[in-house]
């Protein structure tokens, strides 16, 4: 039983580091676009946004880490991948679009309804945040504790509240699938979850996850691998579980908000029309629990790579440096963040699930409880 708890954690541990805002924005807007071909809209989603970084978990594992993954095809290669994916996911997109993100659905709203100044609140906000997360992210072999047995549970009850509330008093029928979804549902769907970045996210997270797997007293490499296995199963269940229930919400959704630009006025009409005006602040918070889950997860991993590479600053040095470098780009607002992301991101993804069908064909060197060189 104790194991089982344990890898449960784990696994809980892991959906708290992948769910973000963006895992809460694509899955409604498909559900609205594809409408009564939902279904096959949803199993390409969930091909790119849930199989694929899971078995890009399972490939960094069975490597070590994504500079061993990437060596097997050049080691400069390897280099300059792993340090783009990481800012990437880092300081440059991931992380900024967390704090950005969190503030549009939660505080945006307050802004106009108190008359408050926007641009202030949003620095002091951004500032906030990402002081909070950096003061967690200080000790990234205890993240089990903070996202594991306390975040992931909260997120989740407030999402089955969210979902079971619009399932109950929403029934309208789905319409007719948009231009795009009419004819090619699945190749839409797919790249619906290709745009979520889970893929390369998943690629940096077994770090952390090697870390917190081993505070719980697993030290053998072999054994670390099959709880690593166990957590990416747990992690991916629970995401198409939520991708699910998003989709779901956008579908009965599509016939009275036909003309919505994105995931999240699907939702903050949706808890509105059952909930009213307390709905949408429940949203914002669910918003704000993902993101701080995520961006917690990114700065860690991210800042213990770059002390791997270059040690003469330590952890908490870079960690400072990533949170304040994310606070500066946050501040140029979430669309900046968006466009800056789109060009990278079609260059980088076809490359990455490449390399994950790499890892899985290829065996392993070696492989280090430590570090896995």
């Amino acid at each position: 039983m104790r194991d089982k708890r344990r890898s449960i954690i784990i696994g809980f541990t892991l959906f708290s580091m992948f769910f973000g805002a963006g895992n809460l924005i694509f899955p409604p807007h498909l559900g609205l676009r594809s409408g009564s071909s939902m279904p096959w809209a949803m199993l390409g989603m969930l091909i790119t946004a849930v199989i694929m970084p899971i078995l890009a978990v399972f490939a960094v594992s069975r490597h070590g880490s994504l500079t061993n993954l990437a060596s097997r095809i050049h080691p400069l290669f390897a280099l300059v991948f792993t340090i783009l994916v990481y800012l990437l996911i880092g300081p440059c997109v991931a992380i900024p679009r967390t704090a950005s993100t969190s503030y549009e659905m939660l505080v945006s709203p307050l802004v106009s309804e108190f008359g408050w100044n926007g641009s202030v609140l949003q620095i002091v906000y951004a500032a906030v945040f990402f002081t909070l997360a950096s003061i967690a992210a200080l000790r990234p072999n205890k993240l089990h504790h903070i996202l594991g047995r306390i975040m992931t549970p909260v997120l989740l009850i407030m999402i089955t509240v969210i979902f079971i509330g619009t399932a109950l008093n929403i029934n309208t029928a789905a319409a007719a699938p948009a231009a795009e979804y009419a004819s090619h549902p699945f190749i839409e769907g797919f790249v619906c979850g290709y745009q979520t970045l889970d893929i390369f996210a998943a690629l940096n997270f077994g770090i952390v996850l090697t870390l917190n797997i081993q505070d719980m007293g697993i030290t053998d490499p072999r054994q670390i691998d099959h709880e690593t296995k166990k957590a990416g199963v747990t992690a991916g269940i629970l995401l198409g579980v939520v991708y699910l229930a998003m989709a779901y919400i956008g579908m009965v959704m599509s016939s009275r908000l036909p003309d919505a630009a994105n995931g999240a006025e699907i939702l903050n009409a949706a808890v509105y029309a059952v909930f009213g005006s307390w709905g949408q602040k429940l949203v914002g918070v669910v918003f704000l629990v993902a993101c701080f889950d995520v961006c917690t997860g990114l700065l860690s991993c991210t800042s213990r790579y770059f002390y791997q590479l270059q040690p003469k600053l330590s952890y908490r040095k870079w960690l400072v440096l990533f949170t304040l470098s994310a606070f500066i780009i946050s501040s140029m607002g979430l669309n900046f963040i968006l466009n800056m992301a789109l060009p990278v991101l079609e260059v980088l993804a076809p490359i990455a699930i490449i390399l994950v069908i790499i890892g899985l064909i290829l065996k392993p060197k070696k492989l280090s409880a430590e570090t896995g060189k």
